[in-house]
């Protein structure tokens, strides 16, 4: 057997760099190439390797948590066929990668890890940034990155990785199966020399095939629509990431069932698509939560059912109930006790399709659906209208970009109240147009996030909205996008607090209490004083970008259009009113814990509002 004799490092660069995957006879590589901070734990492995291997292009990040959310929005805007690597010093490094791991595990993205390691050898004991034990010798702050990974590993050996890298990969090309994959590397072996196989590093095509469930079950599935009145198609993200929005489309016009969307699955239907009913659950649209409420069948299409999409499992009223749940990962398919469709979204809906042919929702039903999709839009048209009076809205900052932005372009978002209010409002016309992690909802993915969808399609325009909250704990990512070239437009709302959490806090009769950026009142002992003096587009302007201040509907929409013709990352400032406009509709409920027992009168109602409500909620058990 040939073999070459390289540095496990180098081994698994050389590896990685051949690694490519297949779906409908395209071929696509897989890594894109490795995001990393360099230090004292893989500065001499990982970053020699790359350093010599200047074809798998290394990017420079500011932070970790940063560059695995870039590598994830990069995953997520290329269907999860394509990805990128992360490698950090251990120690800090590789515990800043845990919350950008979580959140790629929990929105089903592959993203592998590659963080320094104390020694194997364990003749340096304790070296440093290690975290001791005294009653295992065999522990490091990687293993924290155990709970949030689908496969974990430690290479204590060079020629562990014989079996771990193949494994990694079977888990980061799965669509059922994908999240962060961690192989946790010791600093010493990462420099050992081993004479591995050249067999290793041949190009390796993975097939990502499109499993369709047993006819049987295909069969059973067709019948309980067939009998159904008032079915309803809830589409989530597995719908985009299977390519499957054609056939939906096909499908809701074969059969005329109606759609709504999770935050994931929007722009699986264009927004004016009669058969669209928009957001779903607690941030759902009127219509969205009449027809879910009532509907007799319920068709998951690539959906897990978070409790956002189920409004806290209020959404569904009909007490027969049924729920039919087309996904590819085994563990969302029988949720809800559902028939489970076990197979890929795309393949699915057409075998499903051939079931249906000539059945057809009632007239009535159809006539009700395109109702309400019409009356939603004027209410739309609505919230986007601009009020000269004073600072605008957020939903008016939301109609202005929209309106701007071409049908290919792609809005970005994360945490606060921003999500709900884009949820409602974006009219989106593509189906990459929509982008916003709220399977983790995670302060400061946005602009790291920014980077790795304008990284995934650098043709698109990528329009990060961003609230002053999120922008405060991770900016950083404005200077790579500067230093790489990669262009982002990066919409900040200043409303001097979390606005979203203030809205929840006032909501449960707290008044929203720590939610304000203000000053320590000495009298009150409370942060109740006067505004902060933060000048946060003088800090955008300090990290380089081309920052442009506005203060109405009329000098956003002018600095959109100045935006534009810049190169660079632009930073448009604008203050908003903290109140929203946007009311919740039906069921959009959300369940939050409220005190049992209070002083005060708010705090009682809000309890006793909760009771209500929990009264509604539903348990599927058949």
């Amino acid at each position: 057997m040939k073999t070459k004799r390289l540095t496990v490092a180098q081994a698994i660069i050389s590896f990685l760099r051949n690694q490519y995957v297949e779906r409908d006879g395209i071929e696509h590589q897989f890594f894109a190439g490795c995001f990393g901070i360099f230090g004292h734990g893989n500065v001499g492995g990982i970053g020699q390797a790359l350093h010599e291997t200047p074809d798998f292009r290394y990017y420079q990040s500011r932070n970790e948590q940063a560059m695995v959310h870039t590598a994830a929005a990069y995953a997520r805007m290329k269907n999860r066929l394509s990805t990128f690597v992360c490698t950090s010093s251990i120690g800090p490094g590789a515990t800043n990668m845990i919350t950008g791991a979580a959140a790629a595990t929990i929105n089903r993205i592959p993203v592998l890890l590659l963080p320094g390691d104390i020694f194997a050898t364990r003749r340096v004991d304790p070296v440093l940034q290690q975290l001791e034990s005294s009653n295992s010798q065999d522990i490091s702050v990687n293993d924290c990155l155990k709970p949030v990974s689908k496969y974990w590993d430690r290479i204590n050996r060079p020629e562990q990785i014989l079996a771990s890298l193949p494994a990694a990969m079977r888990v980061l090309t799965s669509q059922a199966e994908t999240g962060t994959v961690t192989l946790a590397l010791p600093q010493d072996v990462q420099a050992e020399a081993f004479d591995f196989p050249l067999a290793l590093f041949q190009k390796r095509v993975w097939n990502i095939p499109r499993p369709v469930p047993d006819q049987i079950l295909i069969q059973r599935a067709a019948s309980l629509i067939r009998n159904s009145k008032s079915p309803v198609i809830i589409s989530g993200g597995g719908t985009i990431y299977s390519e499957a929005t054609d056939g939906l489309l096909a499908f809701v016009q074969l059969t005329g069932i109606p759609v709504v969307e999770t935050f994931a699955g929007k722009g699986s239907l264009p927004y004016n698509d009669v058969h669209n009913l928009g957001a779903a659950g607690a941030t759902g649209t009127e219509g969205a939560n009449a027809i879910t409420e009532k509907a007799d069948v319920v068709i998951g299409l690539g959906t897990r059912y978070s409790d956002f999409t189920t409004a806290s499992r209020t959404a569904f009223q009909n007490e027969n109930v049924k729920f039919i749940n087309i996904n590819i990962a085994e563990f969302d398919s029988h949720k809800h006790s559902g028939l489970a469709l076990t197979g890929d979204a795309k393949a699915t809906l057409l075998a499903l399709s051939k079931e249906l042919i000539g059945y057809q929702t009632s007239q009535d039903y159809q006539v009700q659906v395109a109702a309400f999709n019409k009356s939603w839009d004027r209410k739309v048209a609505d919230a986007y209208a601009a009020d000269t009076q004073g600072k605008p809205s957020q939903s008016e900052v939301i109609g202005a970009v929209n309106d701007f932005s071409e049908p290919r372009d792609v809005v970005f978002c994360a945490a606060g109240s921003l999500p709900g209010d884009l949820h409602k409002l974006w009219r989106t016309r593509d189906p990459k147009g929509f982008h916003l992690e709220y399977g983790y909802s995670c302060m400061g993915y946005e602009i790291a996030g920014g980077l790795g969808a304008k990284m995934a399609c650098p043709d698109r325009e990528i329009y990060v909205m961003v609230g002053d909250g999120s922008y405060l704990l991770m900016s950083s990512e404005i200077i790579t996008s500067i230093q790489e070239g990669y262009k982002l437009t990066i919409i900040l709302i200043n409303n001097n607090g979390f606005a979203s959490i203030g809205g929840l806090s006032k909501s449960l009769g707290i008044e929203g209490f720590g939610t304000q950026y203000r000053y320590r009142d000495e009298k009150s002992g409370q942060l109740d004083g006067n505004i902060l003096p933060v000048d946060l587009a003088s800090n955008a302007a300090s990290l380089g970008a081309e920052v442009i201040k506005t203060d109405s509907i009329e000098t956003l929409n002018n600095a959109l259009k100045k935006a534009k013709s810049i190169s660079k990352t632009t930073v448009i400032y604008i203050e908003t009113v903290p109140e929203r406009k946007m009311n919740g509709y039906g069921h959009a409920w959300w369940e939050v814990p409220v005190a049992e027992v209070s002083e005060k009168e708010p705090v009682r109602e809000a309890y006793d509002s909760m009771v209500s409500n929990k009264k509604k909620q539903k348990n599927f058990l058949s």
